[in-house]
């Protein structure tokens, strides 16, 4: 089961444990020493950077699928990902200068985390807070034999229960020749055996790339067979095409932002392993520049609505999804169960 790290930073003695979680999470990835440096020193300027801008946050650590895919099984990466609830960074362009730093950090600033890490995005909104995502895999990115998917990205951000070691909800992401397809699930429950059942989903995806929707989750319903189950949200984007298609079962919440409105996409009631659907229906919805898809489980709050500007160009979808779970809680909704949510968004104008 994968491991999740969620690390409050109150004060400078958390900004070690942020280092140790990083670290760990480079040797779960397979990253070399030059590599595990690399995420050591971008975890601890970003835990400094929360004390500094915020005085107080949280960051995540979690080995994910990158967010743009090549044929086959991609190696995955490390990301890092810090949010608070401050007053917003002034001025962004500034803090992300090389050298915009204090004497309570090592020096090197938010400038060179963009610079060091194979991905690096930052959103601050005055009066709520800010988001900081970084991702470092084995190899700073390069040129292969197979292209990347064109215009897609994906990423997620996950935070466990009460901190535990493991969260109940997990996400993937696979590809398939111009199929690209997004899962999220959520095992009945937290702890270890809801970790158990959600990992369980996300390998049984990696392994059957090229099936649509329904078929999808009729092969994840066997192979949760044992486990207590979960809800599990499968979309599948053609990029040939530009047709996404969604079918799910259970609680797993599914936005499409089309143009200037928001449309749900609904699963069907059950639970995978344990009772699936007689029948699963599939939408089958145009995909464009402008499209966005939020895949969430329930520990966000039933009615939350996304925002008008949730996933405005060029948002990381990682950070989409990171503000999305920050803008969408509050300490007076404590969270009861594990958070996860997923997206898929275009690539913005410019990049590859």
């Amino acid at each position: 089961m994968p491991r999740v790290w969620d690390v409050p930073v109150q004060d400078s003695t958390r900004v070690r444990d942020v280092r140790v979680a990083a670290e760990g999470a480079a040797a779960l990835a397979g990253l070399d020493e030059r590599r595990t440096a690399v995420v050591s020193l971008v975890a601890t300027e970003l835990a400094t950077n929360l004390l500094k801008h915020a005085q107080a946050g949280e960051v995540l650590v979690d080995v994910v699928d990158p967010p743009a895919l090549r044929e086959g099984r991609a190696g995955r990466a490390v990301q890092i990902t810090a949010i608070d609830h401050g007053p917003g960074i002034a001025d962004v362009a500034g803090a992300l200068r090389d050298g915009f730093t204090t004497t309570r950090s090592l020096g090197a600033g938010l400038g060179t985390c963009r610079r060091l890490a194979d991905d690096f995005h930052l959103h601050s909104a005055p009066g709520r807070g800010t988001v900081a995502v970084a991702r470092v895999g084995a190899d700073a990115p390069h040129g292969g034999d197979s292209p990347e998917a064109p215009g897609v990205r994906a990423g997620g951000v996950n935070i466990p229960f009460a901190g535990a070691d493991f969260s109940g909800d997990a996400w993937a992401w696979v590809r398939s020749g111009d199929r690209l397809t997004l899962m999220l699930a959520d095992g009945l429950g937290h702890g270890g055996e809801a970790a158990r059942a959600s990992t369980a989903a996300a390998e049984a995806l990696r392994g059957r790339p090229h099936l649509p929707p329904a078929e999808a989750l009729e092969a994840i319903h066997g192979a949760l067979a044992g486990t207590r189950g979960a809800a599990v949200a499968v979309a599948q984007l053609d990029t040939w095409a530009g047709r996404l298609r969604f079918a799910g079962i259970g609680n797993v919440g599914a936005r499409l932002r089309e143009g200037d409105r928001w449309r749900s996409l609904l699963s069907r009631p059950g639970i995978v392993g344990v009772h699936r659907p007689r029948s699963l229906r599939e939408d089958d919805v145009a995909w464009t520049e402008e499209s966005l898809l939020i895949l969430h489980t329930d520990g966000l709050p039933s009615r939350w609505i996304p925002s008008p500007d949730t996933g405005v160009p060029p948002a990381d979808p990682a950070v989409t999804a990171a503000v999305t779970i920050r803008d969408a809680g509050s300490s007076a909704r404590p969270v009861r169960d594990d958070t996860a949510v997923a997206v898929l968004a275009p690539t913005p104008a410019g990049r590859p």
